[in-house]
């Protein structure tokens, strides 16, 4: 065979170096995916010096340039969700419970000691408060055949009846007029006393016969029935025999009590003949004077019944304007708020079965307007019953 006379060609040098290149690109190209941790080997280049042929092509090494990539996985983060927030709602306001016109009934009587003064029936409130409260005493002026009801009503009220008379003089034997004076009204009744320490003789000798015949009837006397202020510390003693009676035949004592501008104004002021305390006076609470001076030291221990008890302007003849009851100085709560005191001091003593306050079924008299207390039976029934 013919041999060529210049011999085998070397490679050419682009030939030899873009090759290189090639090889140099692929391994940087594997090196930067697998990174530095990658284990695989990097290809040495080796300079082949054998001659090829003239129409042989060089063919470089096989280089495996898969890379191998530690696997991350995308964390998956969960989708957030809206954070529910609690929309407010208005509360609603609570319906007002109406305030009941009247408490609960009490089942027997309470402490309280409050009772009424009654001059008509003339609202069906006054029979309510009586169911309500079971007041300690009732007093009815001339129409006292509705205190039947009271009594079925309240079994345990202590009833009184007053019957208005013309005045009558205290002359004849007064045994003899107080028989008559029974047979003739029984059970209704109402007298009153002189101011004369004669007439208050001739009275508790009308009164002591008076308490024994209606007990011959089956009845018991309510005797006494003093206007507030009186009788006076040397009349009382003339008095003392009616007591007796009344007491040996299961009566009772009644007084009036009243003050201006306010129930206690003439509490810790003295009377003619005692000095004054500070628990008693000469309008209000004048019944300590009696039983605490008098009568307990002599071992009298009639009950008592304030049979009439406010507030009362016309005990000192007040200038015009005219101020007479409750409602010319007062206001509905204070004129309440003063007759508790008045009961917490009656409280106190265990003679006094009660007091009446004048007046309720007044409205219709013009003369005692001011001193009708039906309108407001409701609030005073709250206070009874809140003493139960």
């Amino acid at each position: 065979m013919r041999r060529s006379s210049r011999g085998p060609r070397p490679l050419r040098p682009i030939v030899y170096f873009g090759w290189l290149f090639s090889i140099l690109v692929l391994l940087f190209l594997t090196a930067c995916q697998t990174g530095p941790t990658s284990s695989t080997p990097t290809p040495t280049s080796t300079r082949t010096t054998t001659h090829l042929s003239p129409t042989s092509t060089p063919t470089p090494s096989r280089v495996d340039s898969t890379g191998y990539l530690p696997f991350v996985a995308r964390p998956v983060w969960p989708t957030p969700q809206p954070t529910a927030i609690a929309t407010p709602t208005r509360t609603p306001k609570p319906t007002p419970t109406p305030t009941p016109k009247w408490p609960e009934a009490l089942a027997a009587p309470g402490r309280s000691k409050l009772g009424l003064h009654v001059v008509r029936n003339n609202s069906p409130d006054i029979m309510e408060f009586i169911r309500r409260t079971k007041p300690a005493v009732v007093k009815a002026v001339d129409d006292m055949h509705w205190l039947v009801e009271v009594k079925k009503e309240s079994p345990q009220t202590l009833t009184i009846g007053r019957i208005n008379l013309k005045y009558q003089t205290m002359a004849g034997d007064p045994v003899q007029v107080a028989r008559a004076f029974v047979n003739a009204y029984l059970a209704e009744y109402r007298f009153n006393s002189g101011e004369s320490l004669e007439g208050m003789a001739w009275y508790a000798q009308f009164e002591a016969e008076r308490a024994r015949q209606m007990a011959a009837n089956g009845l018991r006397a309510a005797v006494g029935g003093f206007p507030a202020g009186v009788p006076e510390w040397y009349e009382m003693a003339a008095f003392l025999p009616a007591l007796q009676a009344a007491q040996r035949t299961g009566g009772i004592f009644t007084l009036h009590e009243y003050g201006a501008p306010t129930i206690d104004a003439s509490v810790g002021a003295a009377i003619p003949g005692r000095p004054a305390r500070p628990d008693r006076g000469p309008l209000a609470l004048r019944y300590r004077f009696w039983y605490e001076d008098l009568l307990k030291p002599r071992g009298i221990k009639i009950p008592l019944v304030i049979s009439e008890a406010g507030i009362d302007g016309g005990l000192f003849g007040w200038q015009e304007p005219v101020k007479l009851g409750w409602k010319d100085f007062t206001s509905d709560r204070d004129y309440i708020r003063q007759l508790a005191w008045y009961d917490s001091q009656l409280q106190r003593d265990d003679y006094v079965r009660g007091f009446t306050v004048f007046s309720a079924g007044a409205a219709n008299n013009e003369q005692w307007v001011s001193f009708d207390i039906t309108d407001i039976l409701p609030q005073i029934a709250r206070y009874v019953v809140s003493q139960k």
